[in-house]
């Protein structure tokens, strides 16, 4: 537990939402199970394993003598999430959690919730994917978005935000578009989104008629039974990509799965969509390093001819 206790006796008052300590990454033996993220003014302890009650007891005053050292007079709020076979717990270990929870990233709003479920509405790890598409926006102002698995529409917060045209928002979960619009508001984006719930595979007419676009975000769960498995569903996405770019249009294939590496993806579009060229991998947050970057979030960016 030392490294994580080393990286709390560091911590800066946090502005923005980001991690902490990334144990996952396999960099600090002896801490895999361990995760601590920044939620301001919320700190999220995470856990892979069980954790004893000493073992909380000693964190929680970590960092209460931390944070009476930064932040003086400041309330400390944070919160346990034990996650296990697809299920969390969670709970409240000191302070409150605000309601509603707004976090900042790159001077964007979202909305977040950490008292329900194992999603936030908020993927820390995917922060350059986000600025990457700020900088494919500004530089060519008003192209048109194809948001993919949008969830809470984080990537259609910043395309917008950075000049695109319009950003078409698709994902099967009503309640995740719906916090989508509320971030869009959040911002001030009250045009140029549309947000469909829909399931994607069952909707592909009615996605291509409003294409073709310069640019579309793949970023689905990589296993979500009953709805998307990446072995057996990533190839149907990949091989309607050539029908939905525009000419030099890019996509962003986005993949969180330990088990499957670079080569998986790039081995589907050879077979699927051969005329794409591959343009390169995002980094992910130097706080999310990881000892087996294949094992890692993998980002990749192709392009279509012409």
């Amino acid at each position: 537990m030392q490294p994580l206790l080393d990286a709390i006796a560091q911590l800066a008052v946090p502005t923005e939402a980001g991690r902490i300590f990334h144990g996952r990454g396999g960099l600090h033996p002896g801490c895999e199970h361990w995760t601590l993220d920044a939620y301001p003014p919320v700190f999220l302890l995470t856990a892979f394993e069980p954790a004893s009650d000493e073992a909380l007891a000693t964190i929680g005053a970590a960092l209460a003598a931390r944070w009476a050292h930064i932040a003086p007079g400041e309330p400390l709020n944070w919160v346990y999430q034990y996650r296990f076979e697809a299920r969390a717990e969670t709970r409240p270990m000191a302070g409150s959690v605000p309601e509603p929870h707004t976090i900042v990233e790159d001077g964007a709003r979202f909305r977040v919730h950490l008292l329900r479920g194992l999603n936030h509405g908020f993927f820390l790890d995917m922060a350059e994917g986000r600025r990457w598409v700020r900088a494919q926006m500004a530089a060519r102002p008003g192209q048109r978005v194809l948001n993919l698995f949008a969830y809470s529409c984080a990537f259609s917060v910043a395309a917008l935000q950075a000049g695109a045209g319009q950003v078409v928002n698709v994902d099967m979960a009503g309640g995740a578009l719906a916090i989508g619009q509320h971030n869009h508001r959040l911002n001030g984006l009250t045009a140029g989104a549309s947000f469909l719930p829909h399931d994607i595979f069952a909707s592909w007419g009615k996605i291509k008629r409003g294409g073709p676009y310069d640019l579309v975000i793949l970023d689905p769960p990589s296993y979500q039974k009953g709805s998307f498995v990446a072995e057996k569903d990533y190839p149907r996405l990949v091989r309607r990509l050539p029908d939905l770019l525009a000419p030099g249009g890019r996509a962003l294939l986005c993949l969180n799965s330990p088990k499957l590496g670079v080569d998986f993806l790039q081995a589907l579009v050879a077979a699927d969509a051969p005329g794409l060229s591959f343009e390169g991998r995002l980094p992910n947050p130097p706080a999310f390093a990881d000892i087996a970057p294949e094992r890692a979030l993998k980002v990749l960016v192709y392009r279509a001819p012409g």
